[in-house]
């Protein structure tokens, strides 16, 4: 059965052809409040080592390579036990039997969940593919499933743990599977910002009912983070629906304190007709986030110093690139890119967005396309009656992503059959519950309808 295509657009599920605690802050500098700081990940060096041999870097410290391996990691970052050697040296073609087999014998206890970025030798087994807020309500659609086993990165797997049926058990492939950006803010950074924050401003509504500071994180976010903006009051967006989500979010709050990804907020909040001026990045390195009292109280958007390195490796001249040797060429991005980069660019939205404008194009027409290399090729693959590809000509893979490899899937599944539960992913109830109240603001907030830089 081919994998399911999910889009926020439309409740229809589309079926898709098949195809074959404290943090280590690094050497950080206080960044600008325009974007424009620079950054490893926009080097014109990358390795793509973990594609073939991710099991290798398990006991490393760090994200491994690809884009997010100069990204410091903190110390609590999970690591991946050993992978049993069997699977490490099983070719290509013994994996996928042993999987198909697997699944099968598994049957309708099982459901597949891979991500957009997932390489396609994952994706090949997904029940369903899209983001990972639309993966964790899909899994919701398979009421017979006992186990979900989510090809994706941790913050995902919690997400869909926190939403899971208390009798069902979600499963990660590699532990290892982290994501550098969602790990750029924890629970202890974001505290410490807000005892600084509400010791200035106070704890007082206005006059329309406003509190001083609301809190919003993104979905790359661990379930510590969602349950903080739960306790206070705040809400979690996706790139999707982040205008919404702010929209909801200043009629409850003089200011915003956004995280982690500072990209996000401040194309989304332009976009709503808010001056740089009224945006400040916070930076956690340094005492008040590096910010004088003045820039506090006049911000309206505080912005936590925190990107995704996949996105910040596309440049404005690659763009300039793409226009020059393909005139006519439709240049789409992610709104995790840097401002300059959306603003040059035709369009910017979430992964969804992306599919759904290749999806809706005429026969012949050409992509330039600003986000992780697997969604590019795959789109490329699907609609060969386009030229599609991507801005970075490096094409450097998503380094969390790349973890998730076929011999863990295997893995997995086989001890699934045995009865053996392994890589469970669980969220302590006392943290899942005021996470959900924040995803459960969100569900009520539809996004707008399908726009640029949503």
């Amino acid at each position: 059965m081919p994998p399911v295509a999910l889009s926020d657009s439309n409740t229809q599920l589309i079926q898709l052809d098949e195809h074959p605690g404290n943090r280590q802050q690094g050497n950080r500098q206080p960044a600008p409040q325009n974007g424009s700081r620079s950054n490893p990940g926009s080097s014109s060096t990358c390795s793509s080592a973990l594609a073939d041999s991710p099991w290798l870097f398990d006991a490393e410290p760090g994200y491994g390579p690809g884009a997010s391996m100069d990204d410091p990691a903190p110390y609590h970052a999970p690591r991946q036990p050993g992978l049993p050697a069997e699977y490490r040296n099983a070719s290509a073609e013994e994996l996928d039997q042993r999987i198909r087999r697997a699944k099968a014998a598994l049957g309708e206890r099982l459901v597949i969940l891979g991500h957009f970025y997932q390489r396609d030798e994952i994706v090949q087994y997904a029940d369903f593919i899209g983001d990972s807020f639309q993966l964790a309500k899909a899994a919701l659609t398979r009421p017979r499933a006992e186990t979900i086993v989510f090809c994706g990165v941790h913050f995902m797997a919690e997400t869909a743990a926190m939403l899971a049926r208390p009798d069902q058990t979600v499963i990660l492939p590699n532990l290892a599977a982290g994501c550098s950006m969602a790990d750029m803010a924890d629970r202890d950074a974001v505290t410490d910002c807000w005892e600084q924050l509400t010791a200035l401003l106070g704890e007082e509504a206005d006059a329309a009912g406003r509190q001083p500071v609301l809190p919003v994180t993104y979905m790359n976010s661990s379930a510590a983070l969602k349950a903080f903006c739960g306790e206070h009051g705040g809400v979690v967006c996706t790139s999707s629906n982040a205008r919404t989500v702010l929209e909801w979010a200043f009629a409850r709050g003089q200011r915003v304190l956004f995280f982690p990804d500072q990209h996000l907020g401040r194309n989304t909040a332009r976009a709503m007709g808010i001056p740089l001026s009224q945006m400040a990045v916070w930076d956690p390195a340094l005492p008040m986030g590096g910010l004088s009292v003045q820039a506090l109280r006049d911000a309206r958007v505080l912005l936590w110093h925190g990107y995704c390195s996949v996105h910040m490796r596309f440049t404005v001249e690659q763009i300039a690139a793409a226009r020059h040797r393909y005139p006519g060429v439709q240049v789409i991005v992610h709104p995790e890119c840097t401002m300059p980069v959306v603003d040059a660019a035709d369009a910017s939205g979430s992964t969804d967005f992306i599919v759904n404008a290749v999806a809706a194009a005429p026969p012949g027409s050409c992509f330039a396309i600003g986000t992780e290399i697997n969604l590019v090729r795959r789109l490329a693959a699907q609609y060969p009656q386009h030229t599609i590809f991507c801005l970075d000509s490096i094409v450097c893979p998503c380094s969390t992503m790349y973890r998730i490899h076929p011999s863990y899937l295997a893995w997995v599944l086989e001890a699934l059959e045995r009865g053996e539960v392994l890589n469970r992913i669980t969220v302590p109830e006392a943290t899942a519950a005021p996470a959900r109240l924040a995803l459960e603001a969100m569900l009520k907030l539809a996004p707008k309808a399908r726009q640029g830089a949503a």
